[in-house]
């Protein structure tokens, strides 16, 4: 029989989840909200055996015992079982969605270097050695929280809707915004790419998030991208906990 498991990725911005089955994505979906009416939905739609949550904000604990009641549950934090060490100091500060990130790069990648980029509310740069040790990285403002300071910090900038489609050279406000924002977290990631490359030798390097899509055409290094990257992590450590 196959197995279903629930795939929980809880954003600052997003609370959505996946649906896999023996390993392969069968659908995603972002969530209204996570009240025990929406998780039971979801239980009844999909009869899952097991499921995993990645949660970085305050979530509704009772969805957590509802889903502990009726499937295989687990909650990623610093205490579960994952196949990378973390790095020495305060592995609880470590996000739930930074360690199933790298999670996945050593499953996809065993045996090689990765550095995993994640874009979402905040950039996470991620760099796990062939050792399968998490060494760290860094975390910057994502592209929302850019066009919302912009928005803030200013008398009379407005708040710009994300848009890959952009001239090098804006020629009003709204595509002077996204030329800079965009263009600039571009080529910051490129930047910290080659800052990664003065130190380390050949590794992977591997794009997510939800914003991932506005950047890949404005990428000059050779990167796998992949949207669901977090989805494959979770689905290993649920299986590793099992």
């Amino acid at each position: 029989m196959p197995t279903t498991t629930l795939c929980f990725d809880f954003g600052n911005t997003r609370m959505k989840c996946a649906v896999v089955v023996d390993g392969a994505i069968i659908k995603e979906q972002v969530l209204a909200d996570d009240n025990e009416e929406t998780i039971r939905a979801l239980i009844d739609q999909y009869h899952p055996d097991r499921s995993i949550l990645s949660s970085v904000i305050d979530h509704n604990p009772a969805m957590e015992e509802l889903l502990r009641q009726k499937t295989g549950f687990h909650k990623l934090d610093h205490n579960s079982r994952v196949p990378v060490t973390t790095p020495v100091g305060k592995p609880e500060t470590i996000g739930a969605d930074r360690l199933a990130l790298v999670v996945a790069a050593v499953t996809l990648f065993p045996g090689k270097n990765n550095l995993v980029i994640g874009l979402g509310s905040a950039i996470t740069y991620n760099y796990v050695n062939k050792y399968n040790e998490f060494v760290g990285g860094g975390i910057s403002p994502g592209m929302e929280m850019r066009f919302k300071s912009l928005q803030a910090f200013t008398a009379k900038l407005p708040l710009v809707k994300a848009d890959w489609n952009f001239p090098l050279a804006g020629y009003d406000t709204r595509t002077n915004i996204l030329s800079g924002v965009i263009l600039g977290m571009a080529k910051e990631v490129e930047g910290v790419i080659e800052a990664y490359e003065e130190r380390y030798d050949n590794f992977n390097v591997l794009l997510s998030g939800g914003d991932a899509v506005y950047f890949t055409r404005h990428l000059k290094k050779k990167i796998f991208a992949d949207p669901y990257l977090i989805y494959k992590g979770l689905y290993a450590i649920s299986a590793f906990n099992q």
